[in-house]
Parts: C-alpha cells; sequence; structure tokens
C-alpha cells in the first residue's frame, strides 16, 4: 500500500462539528472538474463555501484542505441513517476527476493509504465509508459508476455484496433493504435504484430486477446502519 504523505493548503472554509461529535464516516467525491488545481481553488474559495478535508490528485498527491478535527463543507443536504449532518460526522474526501474516466491508478492507490489511515484512527468501521450519492441519491451522483468500490471493499475500506441467490423482484423489499442499509430517504425511487447501481452494478439499467434486491437485502442483513448516532 503506498505511503502515506500529505501536503497542507489551508482552506478557509470549515467550522465546529456540532455538538462537539467525532468523525464516525467518510464521504467519497469527484470534483466533476478537468484540472485538481481549479478544484482546489475552487475549494478554498470563500465565495464559493465548499470544502473537503482531503483533497487527491490524478498523480496520488493529498492535499489537507481542512483539519479533521474541524467540520468541512462538502456533503450538503442529505442523509445516513439517522444522521442528517452529515458534514458534523464525516471526513470527505475529494478525488480529482470528472466523473467520465475512471480514476488513475495513483490515485486509487493514495486514497486507499489515506483511508486505512483514517479509519484507524478513528474506529470507523467500512461500511461508513459511502459516496456522495449515497447520502443525497436525488442530487449527486459521485463518485459514479467509474469508481472501484470493489477494490475497496478488498481491502477492507468499503463493503461489497454477497450474493449467493437471486432474490423476487419486489420494490418494497428493496426498498426495506436500503432503508436498512443506510440509505437516505427519497421521494423518487428510480434516484436511489440509480444511486445503488452506480455503486454496485456500474452502469446498469432498466427496471429493478432480482439481482439488485438480493445485494440491497444481503448488505442490510450484513451491514446494517448503526442508528445509535444522533444528530445536534
Amino acid at each position: 500500500m503506498t505511503s502515506l504523505t500529505i501536503h497542507d493548503h489551508p482552506s478557509p472554509n470549515f467550522g465546529a462539528r456540532r455538538g462537539g461529535v467525532r468523525p464516525d464516516m467518510v464521504v467519497l467525491h469527484y470534483t466533476a472538474m478537468a484540472l485538481a488545481h481549479e478544484a482546489c481553488a475552487r475549494l478554498c474559495a470563500p465565495e464559493f463555501e465548499v470544502s473537503a478535508h482531503y483533497l487527491i490528485d490524478e498523480t496520488g498527491s493529498i492535499y489537507r484542505l481542512v483539519d479533521e478535527n474541524d467540520r468541512a463543507w462538502h456533503a450538503g443536504a442529505g442523509q445516513w441513517g439517522d444522521v442528517t449532518d452529515v458534514n458534523s460526522h464525516s471526513i470527505g474526501i475529494e478525488l480529482s476527476n470528472t466523473g467520465t474516466t475512471p480514476f488513475a491508478a495513483a490515485q486509487m492507490n493514495a486514497l486507499e493509504a489515506l483511508l486505512a489511515d483514517i479509519l484507524a484512527r478513528h474506529a470507523i468501521a467500512p461500511e461508513r465509508v459511502i459516496g456522495h450519492s449515497d447520502m443525497a441519491p436525488s442530487r449527486k451522483i459521485d463518485p459514479g459508476a467509474r469508481f472501484d468500490w470493489r477494490r475497496l471493499a478488498r481491502q477492507g475500506l468499503s463493503v461489497w455484496p454477497e450474493v449467493q441467490r437471486v432474490s423476487a423482484v419486489c420494490q418494497a423489499s428493496f426498498d426495506a433493504a436500503l432503508d436498512a442499509f443506510g440509505y437516505a430517504p427519497c421521494q423518487t425511487p428510480d434516484a436511489r435504484l440509480k444511486a445503488f447501481r452506480d455503486r454496485f452494478r456500474g452502469c446498469d439499467d432498466g427496471p429493478l430486477d432480482g439481482y439488485d434486491v438480493a445485494m440491497a437485502q444481503n448488505l442490510a442483513a450484513r451491514f446494517p446502519v448503526d442508528r445509535r448516532d444522533v444528530n445536534t
């Protein structure tokens, strides 16, 4: 695994974690910008009021923009399990990528090293490493279908379904499993299905099928979301 070298590039866009909570999840993003230095400038510009704790460029260089003790402004409105103030509960990592290309090998190596360090220091379970689209499926699509979640799962840095059989197609069963796993409520079921498929099935489309239901039920059974967290 890549050794961890971090460059400090402070952003003014942060605040205190509300209620003194400690980070218990990680949210992954892509920048949706062509160049890492442009994304860094945006994340550090006061007028845009956005930031993240870390930015990783295509070469694998890691930039710390906000101290982990502070609340970066990366998640916005959304929810994971019962947590609605995701910014206070999370560490945000931005990956320089437009969302239309594969993530560079050096970038993924750096992400794995950073995630391993964060999860160990904060005792964060791998199922609490999520994408922006997981917590806000109606408005966000990052890190998108090109991101290799299975690779992270192999390293114990995320989770992956283990499906032995295909379940019956049932929207209610699928929705209940997504709720139990932690997915944010959404008024449009298609948005949650897309977020789920982007993460676990790549670019598959079409109506809900038995494989979707089986994967969701497996994840819900093995990794039910921790609902002990309270928002402040």
